[in-house]
């Protein structure tokens, strides 16, 4: 699966990071609800160290489509309440 951080570049990463990576999404959607922007930009910072430390980055040259691509972890809130779907900030994984 390749995932894309807005604003680092993309990461190859086992597909088995996914539940993971829906987890912090759902706790990012949560936080959103409760409008709390320090526990939004916590859950993407979650989900950026994850995909950082269990991937593999891509050599920027890399032209391949991303499977996921997550919001940078300083979003704020009325960035995210913008960005967020019926799927969460993280369309739904292939």
């Amino acid at each position: 699966m390749i995932v894309r951080l807005m604003g680092e570049g993309q990461w190859r990463v086992d597909d088995g990071v996914r539940a993971r990576i829906e987890e912090l999404d759902a706790e990012t959607e949560r936080a959103v609800a409760a409008g709390d922007e320090q526990s939004v930009q916590a859950a993407l910072q979650a989900i950026h160290e994850l995909v950082r430390t269990s991937g593999e980055q891509l050599h920027h040259a890399h032209l391949g489509a991303s499977d996921v691509v997550v919001p940078p972890a300083d979003l704020s809130l009325g960035e995210a309440r913008e960005l967020l779907n019926g799927d969460g900030l993280i369309p739904e994984l292939p």
